[in-house]
C-alpha cells in the first residue's frame, strides 16, 4: 500500500479550508492523538484491552485520511495483544506520520 504523506492534510484542507496555521494545529492534535492511541495498545495487557484501543485508533485514522495507519490498526483489530509485528508496524505508521 502506498503512503500519501498529502491525504492528511488534504482531508484537513477540506475540512477547514485554506488556513495553514489551523491546518498545522490540527495536524499536531492528530499526531498526538495517534501517538496516545499507539500508546494505549502498547499497553493493553489482554485481547480485549488491545482491541478496543485498536479499533480507536483505526477511527482516528480514518477520519483524517491515514490509509495505511487505519489498514494495520484494523489488522490489530483481529490480533492477539502483544503482536509484535503488529506493534512494530503500528510504531513505523505513526512515526511517518
Amino acid at each position: 500500500m502506498a503512503y500519501d504523506p498529502g491525504a492528511i492534510d488534504a482531508t484537513l484542507a477540506a475540512a477547514v479550508g485554506d488556513d495553514p496555521a489551523l491546518i498545522a494545529e490540527l495536524r499536531a492534535a492528530f499526531l498526538e492523538s495517534a501517538q496516545r492511541g499507539l500508546a494505549a495498545i502498547e499497553q493493553a495487557n489482554d485481547d480485549e484491552a488491545w482491541r478496543s484501543a485498536a479499533w480507536r485508533l483505526k477511527g482516528l485514522a480514518a477520519s483524517f485520511g491515514a490509509v495505511r495507519l487505519m489498514t494495520i490498526a484494523t489488522r490489530a483489530t483481529e490480533a492477539s495483544a502483544g503482536d509484535v509485528v503488529l506493534l512494530k508496524r503500528l510504531r513505523r505508521a505513526v512515526a511517518q506520520l
